[in-house]
């Protein structure tokens, strides 16, 4: 039996943004982080250890999911 593929409004629901409890900057796995090589549709927790807010430059550990 194939594998079933989510539909678009599935996986946008699987994708969570996240937000930069520093600077409220929201990584959003849509559109991803171009100026980091960071592809669209990359999932927060796929980013590098190393990868920082773009705009305040503080880890991963400082975001937070969104929960809207």
């Amino acid at each position: 039996m194939p594998r079933r593929v989510p539909k678009i409004a599935e996986r946008r629901m699987i994708m969570k943004k996240y937000r930069c409890t520093v600077c409220d900057y929201i990584y959003d796995p849509a559109r991803g982080d171009p100026a980091a090589d960071i592809p669209p549709g990359t999932p927060f927790e796929d980013l590098p250890d190393d990868w920082v807010c773009p705009d305040c430059g503080l880890g991963k550990d400082l975001f937070e999911e969104v929960t809207e």
